[in-house]
């Protein structure tokens, strides 16, 4: 694969991207922005949620994690099924009821102003790091296989990847971004399945299914020891409640659900989300198989992350798989940091500055329009943090994870609101949700040190527990 074909194949591309910008930014404004004025098709938005669900990572990792862990990341999936149900069910009922821009708006209605503040920002931090840490893996990509050929630092190639994301987005926002989600998902399918095909017939195999079954890596549940971290009870129920927070309770996600028309066509978009979901992370898993199977037969030294790329760009399966590889990563990686640029500027545009109370729509629009900026530069110099100062790729999938921990107390303040009639002390809950993570860490770090029990995703839960306590013993009566 040369240089020459990595530039047509990203050029193509973004022009693509930035054409739908311009027909989808006409006559913009905030509501167009924040909202795309309520008029999103719903099966287009489910559509498209799948690739913000599969970002970068998901396209690298879950092939990788097959060799180690089988096929047991499956039963997390099965828990996202009861996690999109809820959704559906309780939470999208109460966005629509109450007319929400942002869905932490939610969080003043129930307990106040500083419980409304902690939300938003234990969104903000989490959505920050988790999407600058995805492009910092695509971004890493292109500069192996591109701009070091030429000679391009770093910092530039993380410049221009956020530049490309900023063009396409500063003026429609989540309307434009309904349709590219759109496009970059069915771009990111048709490369997992011409990966799928040309490995299956570069390995000689006449029936997939039956291969993939009965390979020793196909294994998905989990019921032998409790204490380890594929545990088939905790990963279930951790993906249920990973669903929840990380889409129900996540403005990135919501934001797609709330331009729908109505409630109807929004619970349509999470039922068939959650179906085609379900199918696509089973077909990644497959293509682990294949992968894993692949790279053992041909003596390549090719494991976890880096197992999919190696194979696809030097495993001698031909060009079109590069770059249908190079282009469904770029599209997985895109699909999610342009929604997660948009969410990060529509919740700190209303949640912490409170642009929608203004009078004034040009300064509205002004103010928006420079914390879109401002985000975007912010995202590059975490990107260049990882890069510069964190070179233990280990440690940067451990502060990845940390990411997690910021969702706990987001789980125990919406479940407190949801499930008991009681207030709380609304000053309180700022140090609560800080409490809670750090508790959760010392519980699971001692857990796996002098018992042997690995909570894996579990902290999630156990955080939110924690939460939901720390709120119960401020409680007002």
């Amino acid at each position: 694969m040369q240089p020459l074909h990595i530039i047509l194949l990203i050029v193509t591309y973004f022009s693509v991207l930035i054409f739908i910008s311009y027909l989808t930014g006409k006559s913009a404004n905030n509501t167009t922005f924040f909202k795309a004025n309520n008029s999103s098709p719903w099966y287009l938005v489910a559509f498209g949620m799948i690739g913000a669900s599969l970002s970068g990572v998901t396209f690298i990792s879950v092939p990788g994690w097959v060799e180690a862990q089988s096929m047991s990341y499956f039963q997390m999936v099965l828990g996202y099924v009861v996690g999109y149900a809820i959704i559906g069910l309780l939470l999208l009922p109460l966005y629509y009821r109450l007319h929400l821009t942002s869905i932490y708006t939610y969080l003043e209605e129930r307990f106040g102003y500083y419980s409304y503040k902690t939300g938003a920002s234990f969104f903000l931090l989490s959505r920050t790091i988790g999407a600058a840490f995805r492009l910092f893996l695509v971004a890493n990509v292109l500069q192996v296989i591109l701009f070091d050929n030429y000679g391009i630092p770093f910092w530039v190639t993380v410049s221009i990847t956020i530049l490309l994301i900023w063009l396409y987005t500063f003026k429609g926002g989540i309307k434009t971004i309904v349709w590219t989600d759109t496009l970059q998902t069915l771009f990111m399918l048709i490369a997992v399945g011409v990966c799928i095909y040309t490995i299956s017939n570069e390995m000689n195999i006449e029936n997939l299914a039956t291969y993939i079954s009965s390979n020793k890596y196909a294994k998905i549940f989990f019921f032998e020891d409790i204490s380890a971290g594929n545990y088939f009870w905790k990963q279930f129920l951790s993906g249920a409640f990973i669903a929840v927070v990380m889409t129900g309770l996540d403005q990135d996600m919501m934001q797609k659900n709330l331009t729908c028309r109505n409630l109807k066509d929004a619970q349509k978009n999470m039922f068939w989300f959650t179906i085609v979901l379900v199918i696509v992370n089973f077909f990644f898993l497959a293509l682990g198989v294949l992968l894993t199977d692949y790279a053992l037969k041909n003596g390549l030294e090719a494991q976890k992350d880096q197992l999919f790329p190696i194979i696809a760009t030097q495993g001698n399966l031909g060009i079109a798989t590069a770059l249908f590889f190079l282009l469904g990563l770029i599209a997985a990686a895109y699909s999610s940091a342009d929604s997660a640029l948009t969410s990060l500027t529509t919740s700190f545009s209303i949640d912490i500055l409170e642009i929608d109370k203004k009078k004034d729509k040009n300064v509205q629009e002004k103010t928006r329009k420079r914390i879109h900026v401002g985000f975007s530069i912010l995202l590059i110099l975490i990107i260049l943090i990882f890069k510069y100062f964190i070179a233990n790729e280990s440690v940067i999938a451990n502060i990845f994870k940390a990411a997690g921990y910021t969702y706990g107390p987001l789980l125990g303040l919406y479940a407190f609101g949801l499930f008991t009639k009681y207030n709380v002390k609304d000053k309180m809950v700022p140090i609560i949700c800080l409490l809670a993570p750090i508790l959760t860490f010392v519980i699971s770090y001692y857990s796996l040190n002098s018992f042997g029990f690995d909570f894996g995703f579990f902290v999630l839960i156990l955080n939110g527990f924690l939460t939901f306590i720390g709120l119960s013993l401020y409680k007002k009566k």
